[in-house]
């Protein structure tokens, strides 16, 4: 079964439209019973950081994701805030990330010549690090994907880097230590090649534990 989790901080209906497209059954996860049923998580995100994490402690869902991926080594892909949140904390914010991650969110900078907009809006292709890219497993180049961000993680561990894209300066876009996956992007929004993404983490069979 793949979870959705459902804490009213992401738009659910992009995300359940492309995994049925991909030939899965999602389920709506918003209990930490549900949580615990779940063979795979997905953790979509739109919004702040302190807000993201409220949400999930007033649903009681932390201690659930923790237990469920970091002890069972169910495969978990955050996505967008989702992505943030797998981080220690974000300078969004004050509250404690999840903590799968070392890993801390920062802003988009930039000097007042480079005249770049914050939120980063648009199609970004990826540059994979070299490490093992699980969930890019038949794209190329050519692929492309939907970012809408204000903030990005910075990763203690280059090893647990999968990708970045630019704007301005390198990002990271894509990650994964052992179970643990995240994307800044939309994969749900990203049309034929967010929908490959989605089918490769549909489709994985394992993966070390986080």
């Amino acid at each position: 079964m793949i979870a959705i989790v459902d804490y009213g901080v992401a738009n659910r209906g992009s995300m359940l439209n492309m995994l049925h497209r991909v030939g899965a059954k999602p389920v709506l996860a918003s209990t930490p019973e549900a949580i615990m049923k779940a063979d795979k998580i997905i953790l979509p995100g739109v919004g702040a950081f302190d807000h993201g994490m409220q949400a999930l402690e007033d649903r009681g869902l932390v201690q659930a994701l923790r237990e469920r991926v970091l002890n069972d080594g169910v495969p978990l892909l955050g996505v967008c805030l989702g992505m943030q949140m797998l981080g220690r904390g974000s300078e969004e914010g004050n509250r404690a990330g999840l903590g799968m991650i070392d890993a801390y969110c920062r802003r988009f900078r930039f000097a007042e010549g480079e005249k770049l907009k914050v939120p980063h809006m648009g199609w970004s292709r990826l540059a994979v690090n070299g490490n093992d890219a699980w969930l890019l497993h038949e794209l190329d180049e050519r692929a492309r994907f939907y970012f809408v961000h204000s903030y990005h993680l910075v990763c203690e561990d280059d090893a647990d880097v999968v990708a970045r894209a630019n704007y301005g300066r390198d990002f990271v876009a894509l990650v994964q230590r052992g179970n643990v996956m995240g994307a800044q992007f939309h994969p749900e929004k990203s049309h034929r090649f967010g929908m490959a993404l989605l089918r490769n983490f549909v489709e994985m069979r394992c993966c070390t534990p986080a």
